[in-house]
């Protein structure tokens, strides 16, 4: 197995060298918004220890990622009013993963409303602002 890049753009948001709009954060995982999303309200949870993906991680990242990947769906779900929740995880480069820290994608969902194209820079003030509706969901 690959080893992991301590360089990598989640781990450099971990110790504070990229900003980030924070939604929740716990001992384990931090979660923040996407800056490129493809839903209203998409964000992603990261351990706060190294692992590359699925294939590395130990139980007990999994354990605190799909926690908080929980919590946050459904305060994410509640702030903007959507039908369903998608929630998605690549690991390695053929199963389509582009950074290599574990991670998982919360992508609030509304019925007919198709996910859009990826690589398309979000307004900094909107995801800002759909992170504070998070944030406020989560002390509902």
């Amino acid at each position: 197995m690959t080893a992991y890049d301590d360089q990598n753009i989640f781990a450099k948001i971990l110790r504070g060298e990229i900003p980030n709009f924070t939604v929740f954060e716990d001992d384990d995982t931090l979660c923040f918004m996407d800056i490129m999303p493809r839903t209203t309200g998409h964000c992603l949870v990261i351990p706060k220890t190294p692992c590359r993906n699925l294939l590395d991680a130990t139980p007990e990242q999994l354990a605190a990622c799909l926690k908080t990947a929980q919590k946050v769906a459904k305060a994410a779900k509640s702030a903007f009013d959507a039908d369903g929740v998608t929630l998605w995880q690549f690991s390695e480069a053929a199963g389509g993963q582009e950074v290599f820290h574990l991670h998982f994608h919360i992508h609030p969902r509304h019925e007919g409303v198709a996910i859009r194209a990826p690589g398309v820079m979000g307004d900094m003030d909107q995801i800002k602002a759909n992170a504070e509706a998070i944030r406020d969901a989560l002390l509902d």
